[in-house]
């Protein structure tokens, strides 16, 4: 499976994933003291979705909360009317971060860091100060080491990488989130993973289980039985040290918009706390 921001732009992975990372910042910022927000595999930034995309389609195609929605639903539908491309994170996180509050957007592209350059300042809101925002070119997981603790000491770090080879991007993140914590034991991070092999999807949590001593929500979103043959079966997110009341507000919203977006009957959703093994 190769996932890469570009190819798959507006899925139901991108819609899960959105709202939960707006759901955190915002839970975030329910304090007035500044934090970073740390993107490690940021994209362009935005995705011309005009020609037909069967992936889009079924998922930010089918995306249309009801009027009595959870708030976190008719926010990320809010955020989308106010952008002519599709947004992807960085778009989305620029639009809500606070004057007191800095992003720092990492990919490792060249061409892409410049397209998310040119889209960042074209989207910024008059009379925000373009320095808060910084893109880098580079690999996300190794540049984790340059950028923790920050100085703020609060923070948001989410870390989407492509899974261009599954099984060592499981690893990989897993050793990421391991030494995010050694740094910065009190950041919170959202780590997104792609359900298709149940067997290994349940190895890798229970592997970081074990090992990340902090505690964790795991946030599943499938639309198809989870071990089916059709390439992305479901979304996940671990979202380590998970602020107050998110998964309480997860357990709401998330079954909403499993009703938004299924298609039939193997679908489900799943918000709980990670238990130690």
């Amino acid at each position: 499976m190769k996932y890469r921001h570009s190819f798959h732009a507006g899925n139901f992975a991108d819609v899960h994933k959105h709202v939960a990372l707006l759901a955190l910042l915002g839970a975030l910022q329910r304090k007035a003291a500044g934090l970073l927000y740390l993107d490690t595999h940021a994209g362009r930034g935005s995705y011309d979705l005009s020609r037909p995309n069967a992936e889009a389609a079924a998922g930010i195609g089918r995306f249309a909360p009801a009027a009595d929605a959870a708030q976190e639903l008719r926010d990320y539908a809010a955020l989308l009317a106010q952008h002519q491309e599709y947004p992807g994170s960085p778009l989305l996180a620029a639009r809500v971060l606070r004057l007191q509050d800095r992003a720092v957007f990492i990919e490792r592209l060249p061409a892409e860091a410049h397209a998310l350059e040119r889209a960042l300042s074209a989207a910024l809101p008059q009379g925000q100060p373009a320095a808060r925002l910084r893109v880098e070119c580079g690999d996300g997981f190794q540049r984790l080491r340059a950028w923790l603790p920050p100085p703020e000491r609060r923070g948001l770090i989410f870390l989407d990488p492509p899974y261009e080879e599954t099984r060592e991007d499981f690893a990989q993140l897993a050793a990421a989130l391991a030494e995010g914590l050694r740094r910065f034991g009190t950041g919170v991070f959202a780590a997104w993973y792609p359900i298709k092999d149940e067997r290994r999807t349940s190895a890798w949590l229970s592997g970081c289980a074990r090992e990340l001593e902090a505690p964790a929500l795991v946030s599943e979103l499938w639309l198809y039985p989870r071990d089916t043959r059709v390439g992305l079966n479901g979304s996940g997110l671990l979202i380590v040290n998970p602020p107050w009341l998110v998964l309480e507000r997860m357990q709401v919203w998330l079954p909403q918009l499993e009703a938004c977006l299924a298609v039939g009957s193997g679908s489900g959703s799943s918000a709980r706390m990670l238990a130690p093994r």
